[in-house]
């Protein structure tokens, strides 16, 4: 029997040992659903209840297993709701295929229902991006597709028009061009190592440094041993951008823990101070955080040239993967036998964690964020895959959980999208279903999606679902707050019983709202077998407090007061709790 296009896509995709595939069902894939059917025993769908969420769980599988995700949406509007979730794949350097349907091939441009132009719309999003022409073509663009997506860390898009899915091969359909079986399914990985010129520059600048600090980010997440070992050679603070929070474990003593507004007091100083910093695999978009310009010599280790000196100058830059730049750069560096900046960083983390555990641990009605995860820290696995939602959240998460062992951890670092969370865990339940898998989310992200409760259930996905319930849009209203210094405006949130709707999915649900609560409901929910969620009643006026607060950042703050901010005296009353419990 005569193979049809979809049969040649889907059985490429098995060839390159794609197993799973996230999406929904519409009548501009038939075709391919036809063919996922029929190699059902190879290749598995998951189906969700929003395309938005296929595009996050493929984005999610790509970056806890270092594999291709791929996502399947119909045409019009099934591919238009891909569009998020890819972005966030592209902006956090992931390998995700995207596959769409389009309308009958010649009625394309004739204003035929879900008449879309795709290939058109995804033009910014996928650097690969073409249109099946037939069955002489599939396996070509196939490849191409995933070979672009795997080398580039990137979106590609395949877009199919609803009628060519089911043609059918023939030597008549080949142009005389196009030699049959031409394309390889074989991608060959690059790790590109730096000219011994260039790593002997980098050597010299770091090794004339006194007080060295080491910014890893994602890149460096298969780099550990040569990242601690670096640090050890330098004597300088290891300083992580919240995708790389799993370079290395949260306690270890040559870090500082994260950067920016959600991150730690000791990173910020230690990035102030240093007269020497080394950049390595780290896109960390706030260039406020790093030293100012010309005070800090800088030597940079990307994957990208065009990364190189993007966000903050580099006097050396090393291109290649972090890992083998380091093995390299490693045995040209002398050994600092000066501890004091290191000391005074750990001095300094030592102080920051004894603030977090007593900010974690206090029993104020209503019941503060901070103590729900500082709870669920102790009760994660040493293999535990924890993601989190945008928003306030992303702050409790990045402070709170703690990587230790085999932990991953990822949010939507650069796009920072919300509803982000339960989709991502999605695609790591999938992936690992024996792990122990956990999404904190707020509320408001979580309403985006919560349909995708309902996925849990149906493949009896073992996620744990944590919502921090405030009942506001917590982020924004503190960025109109102690940014712009207006009143809040806009974010308050109608509640939801989210333990409830939990229930009427199929799943467990569950409620913390007192602190002393908090230790044996999270037990007892991450004990259950199968999906739970979780929702935790907090305080609404409980701020995001930076590590650091600047002098802008309080003359707003006061100034949103004075103009009439919503429960102005409570929130001064949190604040100053807050700050006294750092001078006492």
């Amino acid at each position: 029997m005569p193979k049809t296009v979809a049969d040649l896509m889907i059985e490429r995709l098995i060839d390159w040992g794609v197993d799973t595939i996230f999406g929904l069902p519409g009548d501009g894939i038939n075709g391919i659903f036809e063919a996922l059917r029929t190699h059902k025993d190879k290749i598995r769908f998951i189906q969700v209840r929003h395309e938005e969420a296929a595009a996050f769980a493929a984005c999610g599988y790509a970056k806890y297993t270092g594999r291709l995700g791929v996502c399947l949406a119909t045409s019009g509007p099934g591919g238009i709701h891909l569009l998020n979730g890819l972005y966030d794949a592209k902006c956090d350097g992931q390998p995700v295929l995207a596959i769409t349907g389009h309308t009958f091939h010649d009625l394309i441009g004739m204003h035929y229902q879900q008449d879309v132009d795709l290939d058109k719309l995804f033009i910014d999003v996928a650097a690969f991006n073409q249109r099946v022409m037939g069955p002489a073509h599939v396996v070509n663009v196939v490849d191409e597709a995933i070979k672009t997506s795997l080398a580039y860390r990137t979106v590609s898009h395949i877009t199919i028009p609803k009628d060519i899915q089911d043609w059918t091969s023939s030597k008549e359909d080949r142009s005389s061009a196009n030699v049959p079986m031409h394309s390889s399914g074989v991608y060959a990985e690059s790790h590109p190592v730096p000219p011994r010129a260039a790593l002997e520059s980098a050597a010299q600048v770091i090794n004339k440094g006194s007080r060295v600090a080491i910014l890893a980010g994602r890149g460096c997440l298969n780099a550990r041993e040569e990242i601690l070992e670096l640090a050890k050679t330098v004597a300088g603070p290891i300083v992580k951008p919240l995708l790389g929070k799993a370079v290395v474990p949260d306690r270890n003593p040559y870090t500082t823990g994260g950067i920016g507004l959600l991150g730690t007091s000791p990173s910020q100083d230690a990035l102030r101070e240093c007269d020497t910093l080394i950049v390595a695999g780290s896109s960390f978009p706030y260039m406020e955080f790093y030293p100012k310009p010309g005070k800090a010599k800088t030597v940079q280790i990307d994957i990208s040239a065009t990364r190189i000196g993007l966000r903050h100058q580099a006097d050396i830059g090393l291109v290649g993967d972090c890992g083998a730049v380091l093995r390299a750069l490693l045995p040209l560096l002398k050994r600092k036998k000066d501890q004091d900046f290191l000391k005074k960083s750990q001095k300094r983390m030592a102080s920051w964690n004894k603030l977090m555990e007593e900010r974690g641990t206090r029993p104020d009605m209503p019941m503060k964020p901070q103590v729900v995860v500082h709870q669920l820290n102790k009760l994660l696995t040493d293999d535990a895959i924890v993601s989190s939602d945008s928003g306030t959240i992303a702050t409790w998460s990045a402070r709170y959980i703690e990587m230790r062992g085999s932990m991953q951890f990822s949010l939507s670092g650069t796009l920072a999208t919300m509803a982000n969370g339960l989709p991502y865990s999605i695609g790591a339940a999938v992936a690992y279903p024996d792990r122990q898998v956990v999404c904190i989310v707020g509320d408001g992200g979580l309403t985006m999606l919560m349909g995708e409760i309902a996925t849990l259930v149906k493949y009896n996905l073992n996620v744990k679902v944590i919502v921090i319930k405030n009942n506001v849009l917590g982020m924004i209203k503190w960025e109109q707050i102690a940014q712009e210094g207006n009143p809040q405006f806009g974010v308050q949130l109608q509640p939801i019983d989210f333990a409830g709707l939990a229930v009427n999915c199929g799943a467990a649900g569950f409620t913390i709202e007192r602190p002393g609560d908090a230790e044996s409901i999270l037990r007892k929910a991450l004990a259950h077998p199968g999906p739970a969620v979780i929702q935790a009643v907090v305080d609404p006026n409980e701020p995001p407090m930076p590590g650091q607060i600047s002098t802008d950042q309080a003359i707003k703050f006061a100034e949103a007061l004075l103009r009439g901010q919503k429960d102005a005296w409570k929130i001064i009353k949190t604040v100053m709790e807050d700050k006294i419990r750092e001078v006492v």
